[in-house]
């Protein structure tokens, strides 16, 4: 090797070195200004949804009569409407097949599927009279997250009310029991240690995600599935159509059962339980301020059916989803013990109520102790038990339905085999796979009507525009040798982004390249200190920027299901926000930062969005349960997405190159698991396109992706080629 060579090696080397060693950390972690760094997306969030909440109260109370609820309501239903997706028009046929009839005393159960979508099968029990009258109530019952349509209490509702006179369907919610989309249905599926019954809940994740990608949502079509329940429960002879009720049991029934009731006005009752007020988490008594200080908007997390996309935003909240059935029949039902005076929303269905005068038609129900409480004193349950039903369903039903209340609960329960619907020759398409057709045929429509591609993907990112009004903090400055590090902030409301400014010390007038990633300024010094030093060696200054949600200001350090990175997200989907969205605001307001700066060439910009994270070999076996004890790994395809909208938005960036980022949102949609953030899910991405399309639109200008994976973080086509990143870069940047 010849000894310029060598020498020029060495100093790389050195180079590197000094930027392994620098730490990444802008502001002091043990700092208290380090502590709100940690804090802040939390504490912005938490304001935000605090705001939502006052907005909605002020607006609450300034309602004076029905018709100023119902001009309110008005809007707030059509919102919600709007946001869970496209409803096709109902079916003229749902192909109904009964595939067996069970006989019991005073009963029988006809095991039934019916097509509620083209290609989707709906697997339901249901119970009638042996001897049906001329005109008989019609009784839709939710499932909870926790167990299919065979459990045991759901099978006492059907037998008890069947005998007293009613027609009752329990159906298999989406991803449930037979319309499972997974294969972990006992022990023998998978030889490691997890829990059977738990994952048609978990994988509702995977399910929320792929139809969102569609522009569809996992609740609109748990809805849509029930009101053709009703279509099917109207079908039959002698159901009373003044008399459609509908109950969703604890955990995850009462959240569909609350949006269906407000989107269906046939239905005429609805007892959706832990869902419009307070939960069973909330902490008992209320405040005497309850009124101002509840939080009626929720949270958000990985299980979307409760707090919904755009909720915060549009104020569809909870309580107004469920206030907006009057004048029908409510009962607000809670499993454990509740705080009726206190509770601010009981007040509100009062006062809702009262405008029709109709106050006869609203009641409660509830249980004993608490969440974190032992049985028998605390009455857990998994669906609807009988002391739910006996503490205020029961008379409830007599007086308002003429139901009357059994004389003894029920002892008498089918095997699950006895009560599967599905038959060999009857098969449903997997989600997944209807997802990928809405989403192509909505991603082709786009592309032929399109006008505007940067508005489109505004409209669904959220707010993109770079903050007008920011103040920078320098925090100290060190010394590489060959370059200097500064330290700064830039400080956007509530919001502060770190970074750190790697100049060259020679020349002026340096090119830019900005670098971010899910490990934000530390992956970059740790992984990619040779490239980074390359690029100060060509005359290059490099930004190393934590976006919100990266680096320093990383919510936790996971990225998977239940993270606090997947609540963030969720929460920021209820406000109508994106985190990706988010982190190209911050990236363009961090641009403009470094166009204002003298120093700096704001006319050669590049980005670099990288993933240090590993990928998934072709031949591991990625089909495991989500509470495995050793998942497959993740995507960190944050970096790879903001350098590519990055692009598309700021039209004088003349380079991007990219790392470990999806290849399409529509690899999400080609298996029914899928190892990618919650926040790498754009709701209605593919209805725009596609990131190909992105790709297309930002040419000729040099985009470059390396390492690109699919939804389950498999390597995408070959790997990086020879020619190293920052080489590419420098010649981009090259005047």
């Amino acid at each position: 090797m010849p000894a310029i060579w060598l020498v020029l090696l060495l100093q790389d080397d050195a180079l590197a070195s000094k930027l392994r060693e620098l730490p990444p950390a802008v502001v002091a972690p043990a700092s208290e200004e380090g502590k709100k760094l940690q804090r802040m997306l939390a504490d912005d969030v938490r304001v935000r949804i605090r705001e939502a909440n006052d907005r909605e109260t002020k607006a609450w109370r300034a309602i004076r009569t029905r018709e100023e609820w119902e001009a309110y309501r008005d809007a707030k239903i059509k919102a919600l409407r709007e946001s869970l997706g496209t409803f096709p028009e109902p079916p003229a046929d749902l192909k109904v097949r009964a595939t067996r009839t069970l006989e019991g005393e005073g009963y029988r159960i006809e095991n039934v599927v019916y097509e509620s979508r083209p290609g989707l099968l709906v697997t339901a029990n249901l119970y009638a009279p042996a001897k049906p009258a001329a005109s008989m109530p019609g009784v839709l019952v939710i499932h909870s997250h926790h167990n299919p349509k065979t459990q045991g209490e759901l099978q006492d509702m059907g037998i008890l009310w069947a005998r007293a006179g009613c027609v009752v369907l329990v159906l298999d919610q989406l991803g449930h029991g037979e319309r499972r989309p997974h294969p972990f249905k006992d022990a023998a599926s998978y030889p490691g240690t997890f829990r059977p019954t738990r994952q048609d809940y978990f994988f509702r994740y995977n399910v929320a995600l792929q139809l969102h990608l569609a522009g569809e949502s996992l609740v609109g079509w748990m809805a849509w599935d029930l009101m053709r329940g009703v279509d099917l429960l109207l079908a039959r002879p002698g159901v009373d159509r003044e008399r459609i009720l509908l109950l969703g049991s604890v955990a995850g029934g009462g959240d569909p059962a609350g949006v269906t009731a407000a989107l269906d006005p046939r239905i005429t009752c609805v007892v959706p339980y832990n869902f419009g007020g307070p939960q069973p988490e909330t902490t008992y008594p209320l405040p005497e301020d309850a009124e101002a200080a509840f939080n009626y908007a929720g949270g958000g997390s990985w299980e979307s059916t409760r707090n919904l996309r755009l909720s915060a935003r549009d104020g569809f909240l909870p309580w107004v989803i469920v206030g907006s059935v009057a004048p029908r029949y409510l009962i607000h039902a809670h499993e454990f013990e509740w705080d009726r005076d206190r509770d601010p929303v009981w007040k509100r269905y009062g006062k809702i109520w009262e405008f029709y005068g109709r106050v006869d038609r609203v009641d409660s129900a509830k249980g004993r102790g608490s969440v974190r409480g032992q049985a028998p004193e605390s009455t857990h349950c998994n669906n609807i038990g009988a002391v739910h039903r006996q503490a205020g369903i029961y008379a409830a039903f007599d007086r308002w339905f003429k139901i009357p209340p059994p004389e003894k609960e029920n002892s008498e329960r089918r095997t699950a085999d006895e009560l599967l619907c599905l038959t060999p020759e009857l098969r449903t398409r997997p989600v997944h796979e209807l997802a990928a057709d809405l989403g192509r045929e909505r991603g082709e429509a786009a592309r032929r009507g399109r006008a505007d591609l940067r508005k489109e993907w505004a409209r669904l990112l959220g707010d993109v525009e770079p903050g007008a009004d920011f103040r920078m903090t320098r925090h100290g400055n060190d010394s590489l040798g060959e370059a200097s590090a500064q330290r700064l902030t830039l400080e956007l409301g509530r919001i502060t982004i770190p970074m750190i400014l790697l100049v060259p010390s020679k020349g002026e007038k340096h090119p830019v390249v900005v670098a971010f990633g899910q490990e934000g300024k530390a992956g970059f010094l740790k992984h990619r200190a040779a490239e980074v030093a390359e690029l100060l060696r060509g005359g290059a200054t490099v930004c190393l920027v934590d976006l919100r949600g990266t680096g320093e200001t990383r919510y936790g350090e996971s990225v998977a299901r239940t993270s606090g990175l997947t609540s963030l997200s969720a929460t920021e989907l209820m406000l109508g926000q994106t985190l990706p969205g988010l982190r190209l605001k911050d990236l363009r307001t961090v641009l403009n930062y470094l166009r204002a700066r003298p120093d700096l060439d704001g006319s050669r910009i590049a980005l670099w969005g990288d993933s240090f994270v590993p990928v998934n070999a072709a031949d591991l076996r990625v089909e495991v349960p989500w509470d495995a004890p050793k998942l497959p790994d993740f995507a960190h395809p944050a970096g790879a997405m903001v350098a590519l909208f990055g692009m598309l938005f700021e039209g004088d960036v003349k380079a991007a190159y990219a790392r470990g980022g999806l290849e399409s949102f529509a690899s999400v949609l080609k298996s029914p698991f899928l190892y990618v953030p919650h926040d790498a899910v754009v709701p209605g991405a593919l209805t725009a396109g596609d990131l190909p399309d992105v790709v297309e639109a930002v040419a000729p200008r040099a985009w470059r992706h390396d390492g690109a994976v699919d939804g389950l973080n498999r390597r995408v086509g070959a790997g990086p080629p020879d020619e190293s990143p920052a080489r590419w870069l420098l010649s981009r940047l090259a005047r």
